[in-house]
């Protein structure tokens, strides 16, 4: 009895010894970046359009963004539909910081199937992100504040000298 209380003692030692000698992965600094884009959570509602081709679409729905892991990350969960009803767009996101490269993620995933690991560059009044595309570029500008969320999405084919839009979308944050 003696040696098995001595062992579970010793096992008990080195667990709590590993623990204490955990390296530090930069959670504080991490949290603090995330901080500028708290504005973003909470619950958001309203409308807008989108156009693919010569199709014009408007839509409604939502965008619910939540804090998870402890203010590490937000998780971005977007459904809208048409007036039919039918869902034209509907995307899961996870935002957070990379104390390592010192930029925000943003990982998204599409229920088209496509998915992307995206870099946020802030902005004085929000955050841009986009990616490139064998035809040109992609890139979207999102201005939320404490009720409003703003967003336009817009191409360019020359590189980034000439934009236009194509998606555009309002939101309120619901109380």
């Amino acid at each position: 009895m003696f040696k098995y209380t001595f062992l579970l003692l010793i096992l008990f030692s080195s667990v709590f010894v590993a623990f204490a000698q955990m390296p530090d992965f930069g959670a504080d600094q991490q949290r603090a970046e995330m901080k500028k884009l708290e504005s973003m959570a909470g619950n958001w509602e309203g409308s807008g359009w989108i156009q693919q081709g010569k199709d014009k679409e408007t839509f409604t729905g939502s965008e619910i963004v939540q804090r998870k892991v402890g203010d590490l990350a937000l998780l971005v969960e977007g459904k809208f539909t048409n007036a039919e009803g039918k869902v034209i767009h509907q995307t899961l996101a996870v935002i957070s910081y990379d104390p390592k490269q010192k930029l925000h993620r943003f990982r998204t995933y599409l229920a088209n199937g496509s998915s992307g690991d995206h870099v946020i560059k802030l902005l004085a009044d929000g955050w841009e992100w986009g990616f490139e595309t064998p035809g040109g570029v992609f890139r979207y500008i999102i201005k939320p504040s404490d009720t409003t969320w703003s967003e336009i999405g817009e191409f360019s084919r020359d590189g980034g000298k000439t934009w236009v839009k194509f998606f555009e979308m309002n939101l309120k944050k619901q109380k």
